[in-house]
């Protein structure tokens, strides 16, 4: 599904997850849940075991997936085939749930880690956003 410069730059930061974390997929039968399948397939294929796929998701929302840090809650859910822009969302998801850090500015980061209490965001994206990835690493 990925081209190979693609894939080969996916492969390397890849390389950066200390963390073990899983693909959790909730699919149907539809060409739009095959393609995500396919997509973290490959993902999990050039992960040299960091990320794993699995097909356990019960979410309502089909086709969509979670990307969780095994053994924790920490995770981002993404509904759909995230390319283009969201693709870059979903690189900066499996680097973060991963355990890379995060490179916000330190003064947001001191400021997000203020915060009290148990917050659940939900972000939608246009596909003519430029600053989805942006948007998505700050939450």
């Amino acid at each position: 599904m990925l081209d190979p410069a693609l894939a080969q730059q996916l492969s390397a930061y890849l390389t950066k997850i200390v963390e073990p974390v899983e693909l959790v997929s909730s699919l149907d039968e539809s060409t739009a849940s095959g393609r995500v399948a396919d997509l973290l397939d490959e993902v999990a294929s050039l992960s040299a075991g960091r990320v794993a796929h699995v097909r356990t998701g019960d979410a309502a929302r089909r086709p969509s997936f979670r990307v969780v840090r095994v053994g924790t809650t920490v995770e981002v859910e993404f509904a759909g085939l995230p390319l283009g822009h969201e693709f870059t969302s979903l690189v900066l998801a499996l680097l973060q749930v991963g355990g890379h850090p995060s490179t916000a500015a330190p003064e947001l980061l001191d400021a997000v880690r203020g915060l009290t209490g148990e917050h659940h965001f939900e972000t939608y994206f246009s596909q003519s956003c430029q600053n989805c990835p942006d948007v998505v690493q700050a939450l």
